[in-house]
C-alpha cells in the first residue's frame, strides 16, 4: 500500500490518496476535485473515505462521488481496513485502521503531540478523552496520518495523551 499526501485548501488539510494493486481510496477530499482527479487517474477508484464532515474536509466530496458514481463511507473489500468511531473533535469522527500496514488515517481525532479542538458545535472533551483512552489499545508503532500537519507513531502520542486537557 502506497500513500500520497495533497495538502489542500485554505486550512491545509491533509488529502490522503491510498494505492493498492492498481485501486486507490481518497481519504478527505478537502478542496480541488481536479488535483484530486489527476492524482486518481491511473487507478480504479474503489471508495472514498471521510473522517468527519467539516467543511475543510469535504470540499470536494460531491464532485468526486459525482465524478466516480460513489458515494462516501461506503466501505469495500479490496483494502482491509478498520472503522473506529472516534468522536470528540465531532460527533461523527471516524479514524480508518489498516492494520496490516499498520496505519490510521485520524483525521481531526489526533495530531502531531495533540488532539483535534473540542469546542465546535458537536465537539465533546468528555467524547474526546474516552476515544483517546480506547485507542490507546492499539499498536505503539501504529503510523498515525492526521487532517493537518505532519504524520506521526501512535506510541509517542500516548504519553501526552493526559496531558491534552
Amino acid at each position: 500500500m502506497k500513500i500520497k499526501n495533497l495538502v489542500l485548501g485554505p486550512l491545509n488539510t491533509n488529502c490522503y490518496i491510498v494505492t493498492k494493486d492498481n485501486k486507490c481510496l481518497i481519504i478527505d477530499p478537502a478542496y480541488d476535485a481536479s488535483k484530486i482527479i489527476s492524482e486518481c487517474e491511473n487507478y480504479q477508484v474503489e471508495g472514498i473515505l471521510v473522517t468527519h464532515h467539516h467543511f475543510d474536509h469535504v470540499g470536494a466530496l460531491d464532485a468526486l462521488e459525482h465524478k466516480y458514481n460513489l458515494k462516501h463511507n461506503t466501505f469495500k473489500d479490496s483494502f482491509n481496513y478498520e472503522v473506529i468511531k472516534t468522536p470528540g473533535h465531532a460527533s461523527d469522527s471516524l479514524t480508518f485502521y489498516f492494520k496490516e500496514e499498520n496505519t490510521m488515517f485520524t483525521g481531526d481525532f489526533i495530531f502531531y503531540h495533540t488532539c483535534g479542538r473540542c469546542d465546535l458545535e458537536t465537539s465533546s472533551i468528555s467524547a474526546m478523552k474516552e476515544s483517546l483512552e480506547m485507542i490507546k489499545s492499539y499498536p505503539d508503532n501504529t503510523l498515525i496520518y492526521p487532517g493537518h500537519g505532519k504524520s506521526t507513531i501512535l506510541g509517542a502520542e500516548k504519553p501526552l495523551f493526559d496531558h491534552y486537557f
